[in-house]
């Protein structure tokens, strides 16, 4: 029943947590705990089901136990038709993570310049679709012009998007987050900039690794954040 349930819930792309026992009494024993309320399984494994913020094994009363999120994919929003934006919807495609490339300039935002965008959005960010970015969806404005930058960021921050990077020097960081203060933008703190970790990339290719890289470490909860 607990499989039943769990492939119904994949496909409904509802969100929750599986427990199951690997190591120790009780070995196989599962409960899947679903975010609207749904238990399937071993209802003794309840309180290890509650605030799990990332999977991975926990050690309890002489068990290991194996919690895993389940839920859709992560999306990924990215702001800007350029070369790295398709790179990093390719690599992105790989892990199994949803993309969505937005640029209000029609002429740059098309499927032959982005060929593995999951989706091509033609629109400013202030008129973003409903539901396109929210806290499961990760933002990267690839874009130099502030007219579409910062409105990216902001929309980025406002939907609570789990992580928000932007290229730009260092020094453009400071002024963007102090602009986008200015304008009442909370949570500038959390853009991650220069986006992307160090790891001395160049071409499109290898910048957009380094972006995928930062993104999959925050996800997994791992790494020192700028």
């Amino acid at each position: 029943m607990i499989w039943e349930r769990l492939r119904e819930a994949l496909e409904r792309e509802e969100r929750g947590v599986l427990v199951t026992v690997v190591a120790g009494e009780g070995v196989g024993a599962k409960l899947l705990a679903l975010e609207g309320g749904d238990r399937v399984g071993d209802a003794s494994l309840a309180p290890y089901a509650e605030g799990v913020e990332a999977s991975g094994t926990v050690e309890a009363e002489g068990r290991t136990l194996l919690r895993e999120l389940i839920g859709p994919p992560l999306r990924l929003v990215v702001f800007g038709a350029v070369d790295v934006a398709e790179a990093l919807c390719a690599i992105a495609g790989t892990l199994g993570w949803r993309t969505a490339v937005v640029d209000p300039r029609p002429g740059l935002a098309t499927r032959e310049r982005l060929p593995s965008a999951g989706e091509i959005v033609v629109a400013w960010p202030d008129d973003l679709p409903e539901g396109l970015v929210d806290e499961r969806t990760a933002v990267v404005s690839l874009v130099h012009e502030e007219r579409i930058d910062a409105p990216a960021c902001a929309a980025a921050l406002e939907a609570n998007a789990f992580y928000v990077g932007a290229l730009g020097s260092r020094r453009a960081q400071e002024r963007r987050r102090a602009a986008l203060a200015e304008r009442g933008v909370g949570g500038v703190e959390r853009i991650s900039g220069p986006v992307g970790l160090d790891l001395g990339g160049e071409t499109p290719a290898e910048i957009a690794l380094s972006i995928a890289a930062e993104i999959l470490a925050r996800l997994r909860g791992a790494g020192d954040w700028k």
